[in-house]
């Protein structure tokens, strides 16, 4: 079964601060294989090349999941194939394709009768609605844990994806992850996003700080130290740099950093230096060297978009007129962007095209559109719109049909930025008070909070996947 899926020190300073200041001044793969030691071998698996047409809005996959069986004797690998089996769960359930079974309604456990289609009554799953089940056997010692998944379509009878994997003990939430990365790529033809991160700005150290956490919250940590404001941060293409906006010297200069080694550039051009934003690349980049990023400069009095060099070197202007040009955002391709301009009055969004020098308006609908982000299939933008005296979140296509608004709740819906395969979107959000970072589908369904720490959390950034150096 294939699915085809339808469908700103202790005052907050953000975006739309950033562009009133300027009016008035006028996340390899040979690391994450050695790490993992992993071995994949296929198991027995048929594709089946049916398309089922779903509505995020009305249907979710029933899926059933049991507890792994254990292949070894002994409490640690019952403890390990429970929290596997609960770990993977979790990470489909955050997707918003599935509903998870309750365990209490299974009518037999594969645990005990085995994780084979040869030992399975699938007509015990069809009757209690699950149209998935995913068996798995763990065998586990000291130090390495070896894990096999299978993924079933009960209605058939027949298994569809199986997988072997080796590692590490430490490593079995990777290889956790591996496997869900597998069974969305049979379903959609997308790989998910379980192996990116989410980087975002905190008010917890009492300053604005970026810190980045896994894609689903877990094991949040701070990025930057710099005692004072940090906004803006941005992904490079490889997700191996985070380029961002400091104030240590009263102004915000640019900088571009490592991931790991926070090794890195100062960019202090006179003037403003924001809102930076990378160009994609159809090729993986092998150095810093090799790619690009837009930013806002205001070196000649005006704040204009410019290309500079991974080291901040400029290369050229992009973007021209009398009002503020800032927060770009690039298509898929790189051929286009999106930028946030005041030179019709108000906040709108623009795109220009760079093989004709073309500019246009996109919003027209509401008179403060900012914070665009291109989605990774290049086929819509999410951005930040004021209705109401309220900033919610919208979509809007190419097509000139209107905007969707996917956010409806009280309290201010900023900062929106895609997932790597572009099934959701994470967005900042005060509906429950302090401003917190929150997910959703690409559709709006399924917002829910994503961490809570002490502060608060806005600016959410999603990087690529990536096997982090």
């Amino acid at each position: 079964m294939r699915l085809a899926l339808w469908g700103m020190y202790h005052r907050r300073i953000n975006e739309r601060e950033i562009f009133m200041m300027g009016v008035m001044c006028r996340l390899s793969r040979c690391f994450f294989v050695a790490l993992l030691l992993l071995t994949l071998t296929s198991l027995p698996a048929r594709a089946v090349d049916e398309f089922i047409e779903i509505n995020p809005f009305l249907k979710k996959i029933p899926l059933a999941i049991p507890d792994f069986k254990p292949l070894s004797q002994g409490a640690p690998t019952e403890e390990t194939s429970q929290k596997s089996a609960q770990l993977l769960a979790e990470t489909l359930l955050f997707t918003g394709y599935f509903k998870l079974l309750d365990k209490g309604a299974y009518l037999e456990e594969p645990r005990e009768s085995g994780i084979t289609a040869a030992s399975i009554n699938f007509r015990n799953w069809t009757v209690i609605g699950a149209e998935l089940l995913v068996t798995g056997g763990i065998r586990r010692s000291a130090e390495a844990v070896e894990m096999e998944l299978r993924l079933f379509d009960t209605f058939k009878g027949q298994s569809v994806l199986g997988k072997r994997y080796r590692g590490r003990l430490q490593d079995t939430r990777r290889m956790v992850r591996k496997f869900a990365s597998e069974v969305i790529f049979f379903l959609t033809g997308n790989r998910g996003f379980f192996n990116s991160e989410i980087a975002f700005v905190s008010t917890g150290t009492g300053n604005k700080e970026i810190y980045i956490a896994e894609f689903d919250g877990r094991n949040p940590a701070q990025f930057t130290r710099t005692r004072n404001i940090t906004l803006s941060p941005a992904w490079s293409p490889d997700g191996k740099w985070l380029a961002y906006t400091a104030y240590p010297k009263n102004r915000p200069f640019l900088y571009v950093k490592h991931r790991r080694h926070k090794r890195g550039y100062e960019i202090g051009n006179k003037g403003l230096n924001i809102t930076p934003a990378w160009v994609p690349m159809t090729a993986m980049p092998t150095s810093l060297e090799d790619m690009r990023f837009a930013a806002t400069l205001s070196f000649t009095g005006d704040q204009e978009i410019y290309l500079l060099t991974g080291k901040g070197k400029i290369i050229k202007r992009l973007t021209k007129s009398w009002g503020s040009d800032v927060s770009p955002t690039w298509a898929p391709d790189g051929k286009k962007f999106a930028f946030v301009s005041n030179r019709s009055g108000n906040p709108q969004v623009y795109i220009k095209n760079l093989d004709s020098g073309r500019v246009d308006r996109l919003t027209f609908k509401g008179r403060y559109n900012t914070q665009p982000s291109w989605s990774p299939k290049g086929d819509k933008l999410a951005y930040a719109g004021m209705e109401g005296g309220r900033n919610d979140i919208f979509v809007i296509g190419f097509n000139g049909r209107p905007p969707v608004q996917l956010t409806h709740d009280t309290g201010g819906n900023e900062s929106p930025s895609w997932s790597p395969d572009g099934s959701m979107i994470a967005f900042s959000s005060t509906r429950e008070g302090r401003s917190r970072i929150y997910v959703m589908t690409a559709f709006g369904t399924d917002q829910r909070r994503l961490l809570t720490l002490p502060g608060e959390q806005t600016n959410p950034q999603w990087s690529p996947n990536k096997h982090l150096n």
